[in-house]
């Protein structure tokens, strides 16, 4: 009896240690330290080339900013007249595209680099560039991106594309929008996937988050365009590995079955 209480004891013990490395690894790790140096880096998304930008000037006479808001070809191909929009000007979008070399054709001032800045950034140097050019004293800049996405592939609930609407998007609500990660989604081994400024090359970041020190990488506030690929933990791995090789088998057995089916068929006829 002794025996048998203490071999329930050491299953039940063995039993909460398993759980225990279990909960482990499906629990996110956050450091209070690194939460506090996440705030300081600006996470604001900037500027690259090929990008769809919206950009209205506005200004207390709306005659002398209806030059800065002329329609894009973009608008001028889906332009309504009856629209409510189109009755003012300063209040339709002006889509207007970066182009490869990260620069923006602009009405009246000609190109501006707008290439790794902020949208802020962007329309106080266009504002600038405005007043100094004589054309209105009291010019306001509002730049907005016309389509900011992101993407979160994966072992997530909802893969797919997302739409965003403002800066400071980290990794982990970008997840949330894909669901969250599944109980197969290795947390040790989230990677985003982004473009460079030039667009020409890929930058790969890896974030833990069994460790509390994701927060201070670069990659943890995302840019429009990053990819988020969550990874399968070894467990899903190998279960597709064991799905995958009975899957095999038992096309072999099948066959086999088939084939002794069919060789006994003929004998019988045979004879």
């Amino acid at each position: 009896m002794r025996k048998t209480v203490q071999t329930i004891v050491i299953m039940m013990l063995a039993g909460l240690l398993v759980g225990c490395n279990a909960t482990k690894r499906v629990i996110y790790d956050f450091n209070k330290d690194e939460a506090v140096k996440s705030v300081l880096g600006d996470g604001l998304i900037r500027i690259k080339p090929h990008d769809r930008l919206t950009v209205v000037v506005s200004s207390q006479n709306p005659e002398l900013a209806a030059p800065f808001n002329t329609p894009s070809s973009y608008n001028a191909l889906s332009f309504n007249p009856m629209s409510p929009s189109s009755q003012n000007g300063a209040q339709s979008l002006q889509i207007r595209t970066v182009d490869e070399n990260g620069m923006l054709d602009f009405p009246m001032i000609g190109k501006v680099e707008c290439k790794g800045k902020t949208r802020e950034e962007l329309a106080n140097e266009i504002a600038e560039k405005i007043i100094k050019g004589g054309y209105i004293s009291d010019a306001m800049v509002n730049i907005q991106f016309a389509d900011l996405k992101v993407f979160v592939l994966g072992e997530v609930a909802r893969p797919g594309q997302f739409d965003i609407t403002r800066d400071k998007i980290t990794v982990l609500e970008a997840l949330a929008m894909a669901g969250d990660m599944t109980i197969y989604g290795n947390r040790a081994n989230v990677t985003v996937i982004r473009r460079t400024a030039d667009q020409k090359s890929y930058e790969v970041h890896e974030l833990n988050f069994l460790e509390g020190n994701q927060m201070s990488s670069p990659a943890f506030y995302l840019q429009q365009g990053d990819v988020v690929y969550v990874q399968p933990n070894k467990y899903k791995a190998a279960t597709a590995e064991i799905n995958q090789n009975r899957t095999f088998w038992l096309s072999i057995v099948s066959t086999l079955l088939t084939a002794a089916s069919l060789t006994i068929t003929i004998v019988a006829y045979t004879k």
